[in-house]
Parts: C-alpha cells; sequence; structure tokens
C-alpha cells in the first residue's frame, strides 16, 4: 500500500523550465512552464489518438468480453450455415433494442463524468480555499507594536505547513491509504512493521511535531488538521492579529474547504447503484446475444466482424464509465491528484520561503526605531511597527525626502 507518490524527478523539472520557447523544440522534447508544472504536463503525442490501444484507453478493460462475443457470433453463424437451415431472427428487433441499450449507457456515462467533474471542482475548491487562508495568514499576523517574535513566527509557520499538508491528506484519505498515526515513527520502524505504508518525509515535515492521527480510531486526518487551523485563528484574535470580521472571513474559507472535502467523500462513498450496475451488465450481455441472430440472414460470415465492432463500442463507453466512477486513484484517466498536490506545495513554499526572508529583515527594524526615539525627545511617541510588503525588494534609498530638504 502506498502511502504517497514520489516525487517528480528533479531532471525532469530542470529540463521543463529551460525548455519553455516553441522554436527549435523536438518531437519528443517536453515543454512545461511554472506554475502548475506537473498538473499542465503534456506528453507530445508519438501516434495518433485513433491509432492509440495501451496508454489511456480502455481496451484492456473490454478486450475479454468482446472477444466472447466475436466467438458467439462465430458460432451462430456456423450453425446457422452447416447445422440448421436458419438460424435468425427478424432485422427489426434491432433498432427498438439499440434505443434500449444507447439510453442506457448515455445514463450510465454522464452520471460518471459528472461525479468526475465534480470531483475536480472540490479539489479546486479545496485549493483555492488554502490559497486564500494562507494569504491571509501571511499578511495580518502580526500586531503593530513590534516584529513577531520567535514563538509567534512558529506558530504562523506550524499553521501554514499544516494547510500544505491538507492536500497530502486528503489525496491519501480519498486513495483509501492509511497510516497517518505511523508519521511519528522512523524509517526503520515503518520497515519492521511489514505492513505499514511508504514513509514519506516530504509530507511528514510538514504535519505538526508529536501529531497523533486517530484514523486507526475512525477520525480523518483531513479533518484532524483543520482543527490546528481553527485554533490559531482564535489564538490571532487574542493576539490582536484578527478582527472579528477578517476572522470570520477565514473561519468561513475553513468550512467552505471542510464542506468541499465532504463533496469529494460523498463521491468516494457513493458508489452507482448496484442494482443499476448488474441490470446495465445484462441488458448489455443480452443484446450482444441476440444482435447475431438478427444479421447472420443479411450478412454471412460479415456478422461476426459487425457484431464485434458494435460490442467494442457499447463495451467501450461502458468501461470508460466504469473508470470515471471514481476519479481520485491512480487510473490514467483519473484527476491528477498527486500532480495537483505537489504543485500547490511548491507554490506554498515559494510563498512561505518570501514570509521568512520578510520576517528576518524585519528583526532590525525596532532597534534603529527606538534608539532614534530615545536620542530625539521631540519626535513624541514611538512610530507603530508597519508590516513590509511581501515580494518587494529592499531598494536603496538613492534621493532626499522632500521634508528633510525643507528642514535643511
Amino acid at each position: 500500500m502506498r502511502f504517497s507518490a514520489p516525487p517528480t524527478p528533479t531532471g525532469f523539472q530542470s529540463r521543463s523550465r529551460r525548455n519553455t520557447g516553441l522554436q527549435g523544440v523536438k518531437h519528443h522534447q517536453r515543454t512545461g512552464t511554472h506554475p502548475l508544472l506537473l498538473s499542465s504536463r503534456r506528453k507530445p503525442r508519438r501516434w495518433p489518438l485513433v491509432l492509440r490501444f495501451i496508454k489511456g484507453a480502455v481496451h484492456a478493460a473490454i478486450i475479454v468480453p468482446v472477444m466472447l462475443h466475436g466467438l458467439f457470433t462465430a458460432l451462430v453463424v456456423c450453425l446457422d450455415t452447416y447445422v440448421f437451415e436458419t438460424v435468425g431472427l427478424p432485422s427489426t428487433i434491432i433498432p427498438s433494442l439499440s434505443i434500449v441499450v444507447g439510453l442506457m449507457l448515455v445514463f450510465r456515462n454522464q452520471t460518471s463524468y459528472n461525479r468526475f467533474w465534480d470531483g475536480r471542482n472540490a479539489v479546486s475548491t479545496t485549493n483555492s480555499c488554502i490559497r486564500n487562508l494562507v494569504r491571509m495568514i501571511l499578511t495580518n499576523s502580526y500586531s503593530t507594536n513590534g516584529p513577531l517574535t520567535q514563538e509567534e513566527k512558529e506558530d504562523v509557520e506550524r499553521t501554514v505547513r499544516v494547510l500544505i499538508a491538507l492536500p497530502f491528506a486528503l489525496k491519501n484519505y480519498l486513495r483509501s491509504e492509511w497510516g497517518a498515526w505511523q508519521l511519528g515513527a522512523t524509517w526503520d520502524e515503518v520497515l519492521e512493521n511489514g505492513a505499514g505504508p511508504i514513509y514519506n518525509p516530504e509530507y511528514a515535515s510538514l504535519l505538526p511535531v508529536g501529531l497523533q492521527a486517530l484514523e486507526d480510531k475512525g477520525l480523518g486526518l483531513p479533518f484532524e488538521l483543520t482543527f490546528f487551523v481553527d485554533s490559531f485563528v482564535k489564538r490571532g484574535v487574542d493576539r490582536g492579529w484578527f478582527h472579528a470580521p477578517g476572522a470570520s472571513q477565514m473561519q468561513a474559507q475553513l468550512n467552505t474547504l471542510t464542506d468541499a472535502y465532504g463533496k469529494m467523500e460523498t463521491i468516494k462513498l457513493t458508489p452507482i447503484p448496484v442494482a443499476h450496475l448488474i441490470h446495465q451488465k445484462q441488458v448489455l450481455a443480452l443484446y450482444g446475444c441476440v444482435l447475431p441472430f438478427a444479421m447472420v440472414d443479411d450478412m454471412g460470415w460479415w456478422t461476426v466482424a459487425v457484431c464485434t465492432l458494435i460490442m467494442f463500442t457499447f463495451y467501450g463507453i461502458e468501461g470508460i464509465a466504469s473508470q470515471l466512477e471514481d476519479p481520485f486513484g491512480y487510473d490514467r484517466n483519473d484527476i491528477k491528484m498527486d500532480a495537483i498536490v505537489l504543485d500547490t506545495k511548491t507554490e506554498l513554499d515559494v510563498i512561505l520561503a518570501e514570509w521568512r526572508k520578510m520576517t528576518a529583515a524585519t528583526e532590525t527594524v525596532p532597534q534603529t526605531s527606538s534608539s532614534g526615539a530615545n536620542s530625539n525627545p521631540t519626535n513624541g511617541a514611538q512610530k507603530k511597527y508597519r508590516h513590509p510588503d511581501m515580494f518587494v525588494r529592499a531598494r536603496p534609498r538613492t534621493s532626499v525626502p522632500m521634508s528633510e530638504a525643507a528642514e535643511d
């Protein structure tokens, strides 16, 4: 059982970042942009889609029933040709049966695609809420009394790392890859357990130190992590960082995130009713068995090829619907959960690194301000601390302000 998918090799990332132009791109050279490097990854097609039968196709899942129907059709043609005078049925039964089977497959395929689309929208909602929470936390977690203390900085960073870990936790939860309670174990202890998941240090390092995961008792890790974020919002209000409307907006984002998590959980835990699946399989099989009898008198041995082609079409539609029914797995047609999670982590890592640089640069501001205020008593009250903007480089002062020039 896999705990988390391994990260993309560094070599691919370096090549993709260099190959950003369209000129001189070779046929099998991948081009990538950053952000969304992994999610937008596209491999150039060597063959047209009409000639693809392995990667991304459902042929492997439907080859057995299609071949069985082809053999049964050959048997019907042999009986009609060599044993009996005729075994054919009136061809007028084909249109009515085709309408019934077509309607069932359309309903099945549309229902499965709606589950796929709803799942992707829920993943997008989750990422949007995490982005909003990270932005609000990093831009509002300070007071006008001075820079953050070491304890406050650690609290902010721990909460942001919990938000970065949430997509990992959701991915593993939707894939039923339990075992987050082993995150505190060492690598040797995980190997000794044998049945434990693959230890992912990148994911484990994002979680709070000493986390006691309770998945073995029935509590999902994504829901458990939301408590850390909600507790941080309460501490921020107590410290004067967030006013009531701002804290309410943050809790609304957290509630929306939990709601999207619940929607994905509903898709995972609510399969297509088994009665519908049984009836659909039986009707499709009966249609494939009746079809040769309605075509054998008019087409002879061509019935084998035509019936096999028709059943290939119908079983292919049914196979696509079966893959889209649970969109959170590892199938090629599923949502790219691993790529989305890693892209989200890359994006938030950059923001967190920028926040660290900004807070480190402000550590010398209070000493300068206080010394200036004490040396010049005419300045009055000490100026309030102003949190600098992120993503802006400090530039050297090249001109004298107009107020200072007037004093001179």
